[in-house]
């Protein structure tokens, strides 16, 4: 279940979105949440912090074709998830949506809970449809999307293996 950002979070929004903090989060937010989870025995995470939501997931690398377990923040739609690969408004995409666009199977643990998904690409009304979701929960994305001009983020939908 997604809950918004509370007034107060919304107001720290606007630190993370500055530049020099934007690059801070893209190399070490991931690894903050990594060892939160693991302390809190994959119950809380950093960025929760702020009042965004995360999953654990884990894809098979593109390349390697290891398994990739990353933080991510998630929003909620029912029994899909919607993941924004803006990268932090980085040159390229980030690297867990390659591997979903490699090997699209993948395992999301939330609460301490693990489920089988499938990952897929939106397109159209789709994907504007969950890209507007994530800004009301973090307008960072419109600036990331600014950042980010010659690509546009793609926004992946999980859906439960049944």
């Amino acid at each position: 279940m997604n809950i918004k950002p509370n007034l107060f979070q919304k107001f720290i929004h606007r630190f993370l979105m500055m530049r020099w903090v934007s690059a801070f989060l893209a190399v070490n937010l991931h690894r903050m949440d990594a060892v939160m989870l693991k302390l809190s025995h994959g119950r809380h995470t950093v960025t929760e912090i702020v009042g965004l939501p995360i999953i654990q997931i884990t894809t098979i690398g593109a390349k390697s074709g290891e398994p990739r377990t990353m933080p991510l923040v998630s929003l909620f739609d029912g029994e899909k998830i919607a993941l924004i690969g803006s990268n932090f408004g980085r040159q390229h995409n980030p690297g867990w949506y390659y591997n979903l666009k490699a090997n699209p199977q993948c395992t999301v643990q939330v609460n301490g809970r693990e489920q089988k998904f499938i990952a897929r690409q939106t397109e159209g009304e789709e994907r504007e449809k969950y890209w507007q979701m994530a800004v009301s929960y973090y307008k960072g994305y419109d600036l990331y999307k600014v950042r980010a001009a010659h690509r546009q983020i793609p926004v992946m939908i999980l859906e439960p293996v049944k």
